[in-house]
Formats: C-alpha cells, sequence, structure tokens
C-alpha cells in the first residue's frame, strides 16, 4: 500500500509536469478533437455573402463530424465584435471566424482594435474569391457605369455608396472604383450586404459595390441593374454585364475574399485538421456548384499560404483607403 507521503508527491510531480509542459493539454484536445460544438462567429448579419459561405460549410462539418455547427452572426462596424469573440475564446478549434475580406480591411483602417489582426490569429484556410458588382436601382435612370460616372461627375460630393461596413470588401470595392472613376461620392456603411442592399434598391444610396452572392437574385428580378463586374473576366451568372477592364477602369479592378480564422495559440493538428476538412467540403460536387452559381470560384489554400495573401492584402488596402481619404469613422 502507498503511503499518504508517496501519493502526494506523485500528486505534486504530476502537476509540476502539467506546469512544465502546458502543451501537453493542448496536444491531448487536438487528438479529440472536435469534441463539443463548433462556433462559427460571423461578423456580418444573416444573408450577407460571408453567412451565406458559412451556411454552406457548416451542414457538412456537422454531418462529417458529429458535432453541431452553429453560425453566430456578430455584425459590427469592421468586424471588432466578431474579430474579439475568437481572439478570447480558447484556442481549441471551438470557436473560428469565418469572414471576408473585412479582416484586411480593418487592419488597414483602425489605428486600435480591440485585438491584433497579425498576433492574435492564424490562418485556417481561404474559401473563395468572388466579383463584386456595380449596381443601382433602375429608378435613378442610369444605364451604365460610363452615365453613373458622368451623374458622378455633375454632382460632386453628392452621390452616396453603400457599403456592408467600414473596411469591408465592398468598402474597399467602393473606394478603388472612385479613384479609378475619378469622382467624389460619399461611402454610407450599413451592418452588413443585405441592409446595403436594401436602400439601393429603394434608392436611398445612389450606388453600391456589392458582393455577387446576395445580389444576383435582386438584378435577375430587376430590382437592381447592374453595371460592372470588378473582376478580369465577367461572372458566369452575369454574362451581359462588362468588366471595369472592358470599360477601360482597370485599376477598379479587385477581388473579394472568403477565409477562416483561429485563435492565434490554436494547435498546430487542430489548425490542420480543420484546414483539411473545409477542402474536403469545398471539393464536393454540389458544394462547388453551389458556389459557382453565385458567381464566385473556390480557392481552398494551406494555413501559411493564406496567412501570407492575408499580410499582403493588409498593405494593399492601406494604400487604396490612404489613396481615397477614407476614414473609420
Amino acid at each position: 500500500m502507498f503511503s499518504r507521503r508517496v501519493l502526494l508527491s506523485a500528486a505534486v510531480f504530476t502537476l509540476a509536469g502539467v506546469a512544465i509542459h502546458p502543451a501537453l493539454g493542448a496536444e491531448s484536445a487536438a487528438r479529440t478533437y472536435p469534441n463539443k460544438p463548433i462556433r462559427m462567429v460571423v461578423p456580418f448579419t444573416a444573408g450577407s455573402a460571408t453567412d451565406i459561405m458559412a451556411r454552406m460549410i457548416g451542414p457538412e462539418m456537422a454531418k462529417n463530424w458529429g458535432q453541431q455547427v452553429v453560425v453566430d452572426n456578430r455584425p459590427s462596424a469592421g468586424g471588432a465584435i466578431a474579430g474579439s469573440i475568437v481572439a478570447t475564446a480558447a484556442p481549441d478549434g471551438h470557436t473560428i471566424l469565418v469572414t471576408s475580406a473585412v479582416f484586411a480591411g480593418s487592419a488597414a483602417l483602425y489605428d486600435k482594435l480591440p485585438y491584433d489582426p497579425l498576433k492574435d490569429f492564424q490562418g485556417v484556410t481561404q474559401l473563395a474569391s468572388t466579383p463584386f458588382v456595380l449596381v443601382v436601382a433602375p429608378s435613378l435612370d442610369v444605364k451604365s457605369a460610363r452615365e453613373l460616372i458622368a451623374l458622378a461627375q455633375q454632382k460632386p460630393g453628392q452621390l452616396t455608396f453603400a457599403s456592408a461596413g467600414i473596411g469591408s470588401g465592398t468598402h474597399y470595392a467602393g473606394e478603388r472604383f472612385k479613384l479609378a472613376a475619378r469622382i467624389d461620392a460619399v461611402h454610407v456603411p450599413y451592418k452588413g450586404t443585405p441592409e446595403a442592399l436594401n436602400d439601393t434598391v429603394g434608392a436611398r444610396v445612389q450606388y453600391s459595390m456589392t458582393s455577387i452572392l446576395p445580389s444576383v437574385p435582386l438584378i435577375k428580378s430587376g430590382r437592381l441593374l447592374a453595371l460592372a463586374v470588378s473582376t478580369a473576366h465577367r461572372a458566369v451568372p452575369l454574362p451581359d454585364v462588362p468588366t471595369f477592364a472592358e470599360l477601360g477602369l482597370p485599376d477598379a479592378e479587385c477581388d473579394g475574399w472568403y477565409g477562416v480564422f483561429v485563435q492565434s495559440r490554436t494547435p498546430r493538428s487542430i489548425v490542420n485538421a480543420l484546414s483539411k476538412e473545409i477542402a474536403r467540403i469545398l471539393d464536393l460536387p454540389e458544394v462547388q456548384e453551389k458556389i459557382a452559381v453565385q458567381g464566385a470560384t473556390v480557392k481552398h489554400s494551406a494555413p501559411e499560404a493564406f496567412d501570407t495573401m492575408v499580410r499582403a492584402e493588409i498593405l494593399l488596402r492601406r494604400k487604396i483607403f490612404g489613396a481615397s481619404g477614407a476614414k473609420a469613422e
């Protein structure tokens, strides 16, 4: 029989071992990952392009892993609330950030965020890239991008354009369009794409550079008029809509992107497991078809490659926002 002293000594030794090697607990958790529901935090409202992307992935992940996947919409200026939730979450891969280029846009625009976008997160994978679409309400009575530019030049500082929020991809695309077209228009940020599109349809703002995913139904129904797409090639769902390059505005060309991040101290084995699972989902024919129909292109990437891309995007957005005079209102 062991003496009380021996048992106490063993307990102290065990606790000391955990203290000296904290990674043991994380690695143990990694071996059983996932072992509870996964929370997908999205910095935009339901129905936004990023929300649509998360809801394409979530059910497939839940089906394969046998764990509930919950989409948690936390819209805020620059995605600060959503980012804070993930940055301060346990580094166990059960709280993930599904976001868009707003992640890079916020880092480029805001001097102070409640988290460090480069130190508090690590990338898991890019999900897709997508064109932006320049849209107006039919009631605005402009039929082309050139007519919209002419109207803006006649009324400098009087036209307004909507975005899904400060620093969002739609904000960035709008500022690029302003620079390329040499017009002066006022940025109006919303909580998300649905709200921005709603006010564009109602002509409460004059135009939007919007994500293609949620805008195609409104364009097809005639509630919005598409004037141009931002990518090098025409968008599959909108084959009759010209590119900015075709219109002589190559500097307005840009892609939107969606991706997944986790807390920076998340074990690499969990990050790799998430990246591999998402790659499997993105390779499913039915998921690829859904994404393609919406005009986006699947783009899975390794965690390291995604991190490199995001850092480059932050630098590019700082340059564009600086040149356009955009501010974090």
